[in-house]
């Protein structure tokens, strides 16, 4: 479970959010929503172990995240707004790299059939700078596929993508939270679930946390 209590975090003289507290249990999402300069991504990269919150503590599964270190580093994977690829390197070179950073063990097959699964066959021995927008970020994508990280947290990971790019990746949000993984997002994208639980954060408007409507939902 990732729990938030009491979290305050400014941007310079600006207290963006104060008094914010979740619990995100197993086999759910969380769908943060707000303006721009709300505080959407600040969230997320507190949540991320990135940067300390001015207030409050984050714990996952019971243990505060700063005493847990490569631990939960293990059990997190962060997709933000930047693709964080290489651009001299090809797919298959850059999703080695990113699965021994994320210590997923995978083989060259598994990264294959990752790229492929995303449109991308063909296009594994290009250099990403090759590649279109689209394609770069469908490439970062493929980290989703391959990583056993139990924890998501997806800052707009939407941008930039084509709708079948977009239907496939709700699948996989869909399958991992199904799957009994918890994910944070920022979208402006409709969300859906074939099962688990949704919780949507607005900032901007207070420290309110509730269960979507219909969130709860079976396979």
């Amino acid at each position: 479970m990732l729990e938030a209590e009491a979290l305050a975090c400014r941007r310079g003289d600006r207290m963006l959010f104060t008094g914010l507290g979740f619990a995100l249990p197993a086999g759910s999402l969380l769908h943060v929503r707000g303006r721009n300069g709300s505080g959407k991504t600040t969230l997320l990269r507190a949540l991320c172990g990135l940067l300390r919150p001015d207030d409050g503590s984050i714990r996952w599964r019971g243990e505060p995240i700063t005493e847990l270190a490569e631990d939960y580093n293990r059990d997190m994977l962060y997709f933000g707004h930047l693709n964080g690829i290489k651009a001299d390197l090809s797919g298959i070179e850059n999703l080695r790299i990113a699965a021994t950073l994320d210590q997923d063990g995978c083989a060259d097959a598994d990264i294959l059939a990752a790229l492929a699964r995303l449109g991308l066959a063909g296009f594994e021995d290009l250099p990403a700078s090759m590649l279109s927008q689209g394609q770069k970020r469908r490439m970062a994508l493929a980290r989703l596929i391959l990583s056993e990280a139990p924890l998501w947290i997806l800052d707009e990971p939407f941008t930039a993508l084509d709708t079948d790019a977009v239907a496939l990746l709700e699948a996989l949000i869909a399958g991992h939270v199904a799957e009994s993984g918890t994910v944070v997002l920022t979208t402006h994208q409709p969300v859906q679930l074939t099962g688990g639980a949704i919780q949507r954060l607005d900032l901007g408007s207070g420290p309110s946390v509730k269960p979507a409507a219909g969130g709860v939902r079976s396979a």
